[in-house]
């Protein structure tokens, strides 16, 4: 006699529009708007920074703080965890995607596919975990009005930024829910597809273009003849410290030649067969601790030279990952591999990806992930950006994270729950702006806290005075 099959259920897109549609009920969409601080009282975000930077090495703590010293957007940009910790007790919409968890606007950029074109994504994946789909796109969000603030635009400039991102994001998810699962793993946000978004706006066509051939130049070769010098008949990678320099050993552990090579060995099973062979024309060379970021600084970052031959190189970038962000308020088991979790997401949320993407463990038991190093980069030039560019650049930065929310995700879910009118974007606008202030407040508790040594900065006394000025 053969076996009943159980019964499949799949539901239609129309049925998951009206089942996102119905969490509006629970978590109206202009709630979103009205709480921003969702914790207790016990919010104390210098002792925040403090419980991070025990975990650092702590001869670069200081350049953590002396970097998030130079602005509120600086400080916003290194204080993911803080968000996170303010974003556990505000409503949710309870639709969960795989969420990049440090989604502000300068972890958008360009970069090459294993095709060597150039497509615009989310470039940063530390945080990634599973999360309501409302935390990525309300640090963005809030990252507008925070850096539109820094350069002197107007509120009404500031806040329409944030809108813009909210009504990018529901627009997208809307055309989305109509298209299959393989077509939203297929999908990718290309140059073209950038330069036809800019239509008119001759400012941001200009800079498109000029990115694009700065960032054809941002390969090996050129990583090569800025990093490396020759050295006994082979290049090395050049000190530069404090951001760039040779260590012997780390946490008063001597790194032996055994230790590395069984580092490499376990990053090397991660990596699809083809690509393993790819590998092993490559020998390791040396390798340096490289300061990278704002929220990375003292967290355990290397650059590693490899050469297949005297003037064949690759440089990867060897990255620390610990738990996320997110993971004390999403209800997530622990990870068991963090490095893997970085990878995974990142596969899941971005269009194309690294093709010597993989991770591994050290030693001590910490988590690494691997990477190219700089491998045609594109990143946004905030510091010189007008209103008007600034603002089609969050158009674009919307479109993106819905692309990589959709991947997967369930955009006809999400699109049914944000509907087609505007009451999400001007909630998203109304928490960006009240976000923003909390994070000017945050960032003067910061100064005060340098400023009384209880936290130190490589800032010297005459700098730390003009950039608080």
């Amino acid at each position: 006699m053969s076996k009943v099959k159980a019964k499949v259920e799949i539901r239609t897109k129309e049925q998951r529009h009206e089942v996102g549609k119905s969490l509006r009920v629970k978590c109206p969409r202009t709630s979103h708007g009205e709480v921003v601080l969702g914790q207790g009282d016990d919010r104390d975000v210098v002792a925040m920074l403090e419980a991070q930077d025990k975990d650092r090495l702590q001869n670069l703590v200081p350049i953590r703080h002396g970097r998030m010293v130079q602005s509120a957007f600086a400080y916003f940009r290194g204080t993911a965890a803080i968000q996170a910790y303010d974003l556990a007790g505000t409503p949710t919409s309870g639709i969960i995607v795989q969420a990049c968890g440090d989604c502000h606007l300068m972890n958008f950029g360009g970069f090459a596919t294993p095709e060597r074109n150039i497509v615009f994504d989310i470039n940063d994946f530390d945080e990634t975990l599973p999360a309501p789909f409302e935390w990525d796109l309300k640090r963005l969000a809030a990252s507008f009005v925070i850096a539109a603030r820094w350069r002197g635009f107007t509120e009404d400039q500031a806040r329409e930024m944030a809108v813009q991102t909210a009504a990018s994001y529901r627009e997208s998810m809307r055309k989305r829910e109509s298209t299959s699962v393989l077509e939203a793993w297929y999908s990718r946000i290309g140059v073209d597809d950038v330069q036809a978004m800019a239509g008119d706006n001759v400012d941001l066509s200009g800079r498109l273009k000029k990115k694009i051939v700065e960032a054809r130049k941002q390969t090996h070769e050129h990583v090569f003849q800025k990093l490396t010098t020759p050295s006994r008949g082979l290049p090395r990678i050049v000190d530069q410290p404090p951001l760039l320099y040779h260590v012997d050993k780390l946490e008063n552990i001597k790194i032996n030649q055994s230790e590395i090579a069984t580092f490499f060995e376990q990053y090397r099973e991660t990596l699809a067969e083809e690509r393993r062979i790819l590998f092993d024309r490559f020998k390791l060379v040396d390798w340096a601790l490289k300061v990278v970021g704002v929220g990375s600084v003292g967290t355990r970052c290397f650059v590693a030279l490899l050469l297949a031959a005297p003037d064949d190189a690759l440089f990867l970038q060897i990255k620390e990952a610990g738990r996320s962000v997110l993971e004390p308020y999403t209800g997530t088991k622990k990870v068991k591999q963090n490095g893997q979790r970085v990878v995974v997401g990142q596969r899941l949320m971005q269009s194309a990806s690294d093709i010597f993407l993989g991770w591994t463990r050290g030693p001590l038991g910490r988590d690494f992930y691997i990477r190219q190093l700089r491998d045609m980069k594109v990143a946004p030039d905030v510091e010189t950006q007008l209103p008007k560019v600034m603002r089609a650049y969050a158009m674009v930065c919307g479109l993106a994270l819905a692309r990589a929310h959709h991947k997967a995700g369930d955009a006809a879910m999400i699109a049914g729950y944000l509907g087609s009118g505007d009451q999400f974007d001007e909630a998203i606008g109304d928490y960006a702006v009240a976000y923003a202030d909390q994070v000017e407040h945050d960032y003067k508790t910061l100064v005060q806290a340098v400023r009384s040594g209880r936290l130190k900065t490589d800032v010297s006394p005459s700098r730390l005075a003009t950039a608080l000025r």
